[in-house]
């Protein structure tokens, strides 16, 4: 079968690009020809950044957000309230939470949600280190941040009774953000109001998406 392709290296480009997440074989093509047009400078320089970014790139100690250093900005900033800690699913929700400009608290990146159908389980999670974070006494409220979701209430649930032996208010973002939306998606006044009304948690909770 003949390739529809002129060049096995276009063809080659392409099909590592068409692996990215929410890139299709069409775009791919758009962007490697895209970058075709661009100096051989401009492409190291693309390149070059993508294997730094790889090899050098680091998880905060402390929330496991992505960070240039071993703990990250937020963290380290002495004027937000280390006693407020927001469990997110990835550095997305961070960075749009943290685009709301309302939230003055500490985030914990779980790295993913609890999804049998993928094989993803608590012991996959940052989950640990969490119920860590609180056992140390210094947070004071949790707030369950994740996407209104099953999965997503499904973690909520499950973070929530891992710490229910440990002196901390938990709370969840109101849903102001609709049952099945994606936390990142969420436009920054109806995100930051969620958070700024959120309300506090219970085993009632475990029933939403169901």
């Amino acid at each position: 079968m003949n390739s529809p392709y002129p060049s096995i290296l276009l063809e080659n480009a392409v099909n590592e690009f068409a692996k990215l997440p929410g890139i299709g074989r069409k775009t791919a093509l758009r962007l490697v020809l895209h970058l075709l047009r661009q100096s051989e400078a401009q492409v190291e320089d693309f390149a070059r950044a993508m294997v730094t970014l790889k090899q050098e790139v680091k998880y905060c100690a402390c929330c496991h957000n992505i960070s240039d250093s071993e703990v990250c900005g937020i963290c380290s900033n002495k004027s937000r309230d280390m006693s407020l800690v927001c469990v997110v699913e990835n550095i997305r929700e961070v960075m749009a939470i943290e685009n709301t400009v309302q939230f003055k608290g500490l985030y914990h990146v779980l790295g993913g949600i609890i999804s049998p159908i993928d094989g993803i389980g608590p012991s996959d999670l940052q989950i640990a280190s969490l119920v860590e974070r609180v056992k140390s006494g210094e947070v004071k409220e949790v707030i369950l941040a994740l996407s209104a979701t099953m999965e997503g209430d499904t973690t909520n649930f499950y973070i929530f009774r891992k710490l229910q032996p440990y002196d901390v208010k938990v709370s969840i973002i109101a849903r102001g953000v609709s049952v099945g939306d994606e936390i990142e998606y969420a436009d920054e006044v109806t995100l930051g109001r969620s958070i700024m009304n959120r309300t506090p948690f219970d085993e009632s909770y475990r029933l939403i998406g169901k």
